[in-house]
């Protein structure tokens, strides 16, 4: 379990998983949030209210992670899926849902080249895929604008993949069902554009990691 900044995360299960003809790597983490609350909240909510669940299963070309809360059990869910296709964002519906549901899907782009995405606090030099070159690979530097895009295209010899997320949420209670599902969208959007920023310019740090260093 590590502490630090008012919460703690528990890791019951980390372990290889195969199933359905998936196979990769599951992990259950429990986050306690009791120290991220007002002390008013914490003092008034029932147990495990504060408590999230996050279950997540890898197998390197899709992602599942759900996230859940067991206070609110059905009426709180976050499901982020992934598929990872050699393309640059050509493919439609690629998580095969059914017409219904994909009429209300909402397609939103992120380039992590693309500076007016990053909110100006959140805004590192270091992080700036524009400005970041890779000792290791010699990846970075990336033009401004789009026009990063057709040079990957151009470079046959250059290995990439598209991440095609579907991102579900509910919440259900208080009233509140359309301002807490909207705000956690907008935040997420902001989360996925950072991370995909960070884990690129931090290529250093990971390229040369195997299975067993992760």
């Amino acid at each position: 379990m590590g502490m630090g900044g008012g919460e703690s995360v528990e890791v019951p299960v980390n372990e290889t998983y195969e199933k359905n003809g998936e196979k990769g790597q599951y992990t259950h983490k429990i986050y306690h949030l009791q120290g991220k609350v007002p002390t008013f909240v914490g003092m008034l909510a029932p147990d495990g209210a504060v408590d999230i669940y996050e279950k997540a299963w890898n197998d390197y070309f899709y992602y599942r992670t759900v996230i859940t809360n067991e206070y609110m059990k059905e009426d709180c869910l976050i499901k982020m899926e992934t598929w990872h296709k050699v393309d640059l964002g050509a493919q439609k519906n690629v998580h095969k849902l059914e017409p219904e549901a994909w009429k209300h899907v909402e397609a939103i782009y992120i380039d992590i080249a693309d500076q007016s995405e990053v909110l100006r606090q959140n805004y590192k030099a270091e992080e700036d895929p524009e400005k970041f070159l890779s000792i290791k690979t010699g990846r970075g530097g990336f033009p401004s604008g789009a026009t990063w895009k057709q040079e990957l295209v151009n470079q046959k010899d250059c290995l990439y993949l598209y991440a095609y997320k579907l991102d579900t949420v509910k919440f259900k209670g208080w009233g509140l069902q359309n301002k807490v599902e909207n705000f956690i969208h907008k935040q997420e959007r902001h989360l996925f554009t950072n991370f995909h920023r960070q884990l690129f310019c931090w290529i250093n740090i990971w390229v040369d990691l195997t299975m067993e260093n992760i």
